[in-house]
């Protein structure tokens, strides 16, 4: 009978896989150029909130939903994890040449950002439904929480890999937080494009309002969100 690839598709799974593309290459430029991977992140979540859209508006397939939960491991989890290293290659060199401490931090701070971006789409994926609490931060914040600082010029590694660090255990923290209204999805999503099409223009200041707008709802959502 075969998989009925073209049959079993829809457009929001189109959307998805654009977003798998886009965090490939993100991940494929990472060494060389961090900070145009950073920006190919940002237009990943761009994708990412698209495919919602399309599905709410054209419907969803069967397979849309897991065809999202992978590619949210690659985009928002591996794609980020490489970005990690190549800020750190860009400062230290290649791996053979850093000090043991800064390699082994090098590799192991990324490789934790990708294991609970794992856990936290596994966990959701077998146990949390659409309607349900929704526990712990998305991997596509904590994303773009690192790739709008480092493009917001905080491109210090120890702060960007402590921030890695406390943005991967918030990933399954058991601390509920809200959709996004679509207004203020919009509204971001305007930033954002800024960010992407010209980090560097007016001061940073696209970046610079992304992180401090993804900062503030990583830590006052939970509580002032709700009633929105």
């Amino acid at each position: 009978m075969g998989l009925q690839v073209r049959e079993r598709l829809g457009l929001a799974d189109a959307v998805t896989l654009v977003n798998a593309v886009v965090g490939f290459v993100a991940g494929v430029v990472a060494f060389t150029d961090p900070t145009l991977a950073a920006r190919l992140v940002l237009l990943a979540a761009i994708a990412d909130a698209l495919d919602g859209i399309v599905a709410r508006r054209a419907g969803n397939t069967e397979v849309g939903p897991l065809l999202d939960s992978i590619t949210d491991v690659v985009s928002f989890g591996a794609t980020p994890a490489l970005v990690l290293f190549g800020v750190a290659r860009a400062r230290y060199g290649d791996l053979g040449e850093m000090d043991p401490a800064v390699a082994a931090a090098a590799l192991l701070v990324p490789a934790g950002f990708v294991v609970f971006s794992v856990l936290r789409t596994a966990f959701y994926t077998v146990y949390v439904g659409e309607d349900e609490n929704r526990p712990g931060i998305q991997n596509t914040l904590a994303a773009t929480i690192l790739a709008a600082g480092y493009l917001a010029g905080l491109g210090s590694v120890p702060l960007v890999f402590a921030a890695a660090a406390v943005l991967s255990v918030l990933m399954v923290a058991p601390v509920p937080y809200p959709k996004l209204l679509a207004r203020d999805a919009v509204v971001l999503g305007v930033v954002q494009a800024g960010a992407i099409v010209s980090p560097a223009a007016l001061g940073r200041a696209f970046p610079r309002i992304l992180l401090v707008a993804a900062l503030a709802y990583l830590t006052l959502a939970p509580r002032y969100y709700w009633g929105e």
